[in-house]
């Protein structure tokens, strides 16, 4: 077995598979597509059906083996945090933060490492695939997988999700992106249907699995529940064959979510519209559904090849076939993986407010300190819990143990009046309506008895901090302005408690950036701008998406809408300064150029930290209506106490364009585009023009 660019192919002359009478079938073939024209051509009618679908209720994450040429059963598992233990083989795995906390670091070297470490783990307990990233983009705070999504934006999410697959599928384990498409709430997520026009479905909801699909070659991609448009995600033909596959040259297989297909009403729907792999249970994909189905004429043998090839085509690429002692070795739950757990959390993490430089907390000036809240000693890590990304790891460290072990030989006590400073740890968990997959939160603001919790302590203790352990936005009114020190750490891993100690002692500068809009009550969200047309959905089930492309922080600047945070901020312990700003040339000439944007930032406070650069960009004349900034680049740098330097940021012209619905395709159109770029979406520093000629 050799990795080539990525990927495992087997090149290797001879390579031979054992079948069920002892016989083997062996190959002399030195191409991958040639390798799985062979093997499918052994094939007998009813084993391509026998490929469609798993092995039942008792093997649910596990498809058919054929014996009789040789092939294995194809295992896969559960993320997006890691190994989930109930598709895992019931096994304790690293618990990485939830995927907002990576989007929150704007760190796209770290996500390469999450996607490289989860893989490895997957490897070391024999599974072939990871159903993972999830990159549907946030279009309401309520929505229950929020955490298990990176971004209400499609560029950050896409800038981040492409390392993420390339990292898993570098070490041979296929990523399975998912859900596709348009599935942004998770009440009524088997029924209901996403309304939206053409534009809006490419430019936001489409946006990230294109340029995923085009940059990182995912292996596969899940179809979601929810209709689009009226059509079932799992047989609709327009985005699985027309777009997918066929305009975005997707060489994968598509999988449905599980048990997605129960309300689909043929079998000929979902196989002519490209899908692969039906799990967990055979039910459109029944035996003799698919020979009744292709005996009527309904679909072609031609197209059931193409769904059983593209599946053949992925087992090769992960090395299904290969001896274990042929691929790369796997490991699982090493120290390596648990640091680089608790680095994510510690670069996710966003400080939202620090009044009178409360933090970071010195030891020595801390002599009693006072520990309270629900989140205080809560673990995350119990199977099933939160939905299928439950990941049980072999420890927790708690808030409440990770400050322990901070300030060992402090005082600790519960009651904040006795207290030099009071810590309350708040925010959500993963029970039925907050942060959990098949349910949607209730309501934007934190339960009644926590938002009392942090009032009483204020009260007697001016040195409040709040800490939000949450995986979504929280609002704050009426107690934030009465709080002078608020921290997010999300819900960030196994290490969490040691990652918000390191930070609030201050071994850690915060430099997460929020990868939502913050918003000041639930109205304010343009899905919740009317009721229940736009959220949950009308009489008939379907989710009218009114507000059109103006989503998160595009309708807050188009509807001038002050959020309680915006998107892309986030504090420090230090501060920064951005100078000047320069150009190579600031001309773009055709869709594949790229111009590289300079930007100086200096370091001028008293401790090491780092800033995110972000740069907007605004169409200034256009012949469609474009929102007022669009994220178009980024880059996070690290800066010395005092030192300066010079940050490099690519714009690529493609990622000026606005999808044309008269051409059904992406168009920049000849004229000037103002960069805007500052340290979040309401804080600019500079504008710069550019040309697109």
């Amino acid at each position: 077995m050799t990795i080539y660019n990525g990927y495992l192919l087997d090149y290797i002359s001879g390579m031979s598979m054992a079948t069920d009478n002892g016989q083997s079938i062996k190959y002399e073939i030195h191409n991958l597509d040639d390798q799985v024209d062979n093997l499918l051509s052994r094939l007998e009618l009813k084993e391509k059906f026998q490929l469609l679908t798993s092995q039942g209720w008792t093997k649910m994450y596990s498809t058919n083996p054929i014996k009789r040429v040789g092939i294995p059963s194809f295992k896969m598992t559960d993320g997006p945090l890691g190994i989930a233990r109930h598709s895992g083989g019931f096994k304790k795995a690293t618990r990485f933060p939830a995927t907002i906390s990576l989007a929150a670091t704007w760190d796209r070297n770290l996500a390469y490492e999450m996607g490289k470490a989860i893989a490895k783990e997957i490897r070391a307990i024999g599974r072939h695939m990871l159903l993972a990233p999830g990159i549907n983009i946030h279009r309401t705070p309520l929505c229950g997988r929020t955490f298990e999504y990176f971004s209400e934006d499609p560029y950050l999410t896409k800038e981040l999700a492409i390392p993420v697959v390339k990292g898993v599928q570098g070490e041979g384990i296929g990523a399975c992106i998912k859900h596709y498409a348009a599935n942004n709430q998770e009440i009524d997520r088997r029924s209901s249907s996403s309304e939206l026009g053409e534009r809006t479905l490419h430019e936001i909801y489409l946006k990230a699995f294109e340029e995923v699909v085009k940059e990182a070659d995912p292996w596969s991609v899940m179809g979601s529940y929810n209709k689009i448009n009226g059509v079932y995600g799992c047989e609709n033909q327009y985005l699985l064959k027309d777009v997918l596959m066929d305009k975005w040259g997707f060489k994968g297989f598509v999988m449905t979510d599980w048990f997605a297909t129960r309300p689909i009403e043929t079998t000929e729907g979902c196989i002519n519209a490209g899908l692969s792999l039906e799990m967990p249970i055979p039910n459109k994909y029944k035996r003799k559904s698919l020979q009744a189905a292709l005996d009527a004429g309904k679909f072609s043998e031609d197209t059931l090849n193409d769904a059983v090839r593209r599946y053949l085509r992925v087992m090769f690429l992960t090395g299904a076939f290969a001896k274990p002692s042929e691929l790369p070795s796997g490991a699982i739950n090493t120290r390596e993986h648990q640091e680089l757990s608790r680095k994510i959390g510690e670069e996710g993490a966003v400080l939202l407010k620090n009044e009178g430089d409360l933090l970071p907390l010195k030891l020595e000036d801390v002599k009693t300190i006072a520990l309270l809240g629900s989140n205080l000693k809560k673990k995350f890590g119990k199977i099933g819990y939160g939905g299928s990304s439950a990941v049980v790891p072999p420890y927790e460290i708690t808030p409440f143990e990770g400050m322990k072990e901070k300030v060992s030989g402090k005082r600790i006590v519960s009651n904040p009046a006795e207290a030099d400073v009071a810590i309350v740890f708040v925010g959500l968990n993963h029970d039925k309506g907050m942060d959990s997959e098949t349910y949607d939160r209730k309501q934007l603001e934190l339960p009644d008895d926590q938002v009392a919790l942090i009032e009483s302590t204020v009260e007697v203790n001016p040195n409040t901090i709040v800490v939000i352990v949450a995986g979504s936005p929280i609002a704050m009114d009426p107690w934030l302005d009465r709080v002078p020190a608020v921290l997010m750490p999300w819900y960030s891993g196994m290490e969490g408690g040691r990652v918000i100690a390191n930070i609030l002692f201050g071994d850690v500068s915060p430099s997460g950036k929020l990868p939502i809009t913050f918003p000041r009550k639930l109205s304010d969200s343009p899905a919740h701008k009317e009721s229940p047309r736009t959220y949950p959905g009308d009489e008939e089930k379907k989710v009218h998406y009114d507000e059109g492309i103006f989503v998160g922080y595009r309708w807050f600047d188009e509807k001038e809408v002050e959020p309680l945070f915006p998107f892309g901020y986030g504090l420090s312990y230090t501060s920064f300064d951005i100078g000047s700003v320069s150009f190579e040339s600031d001309i773009l000439s055709s869709p594949t150029d790229t111009l590289t944007v300079n930007v100086d930032i200096t370091n001028t406070g008293s401790t090491a930290g780092s800033e995110t650069i972000q740069i907007y960009s605004h169409d200034v004349e256009s012949s469609v209506v474009r929102p007022r900034k669009e994220l178009v680049g980024f880059e996070k740098a690290q800066v010395g106490v005092g030192e300066s330097k010079t940050v490099s940021i690519k714009i690529k012209a493609k990622d000026l364009a606005f999808y044309d619905v008269d051409k059904q395709d992406w168009t920049i159109e000849n004229g000037d585009f103002d960069l805007q770029i500052g340290t979040s979406s309401r804080d600019i520093n500079h504008t710069a023009r550019i040309r697109f000629d």
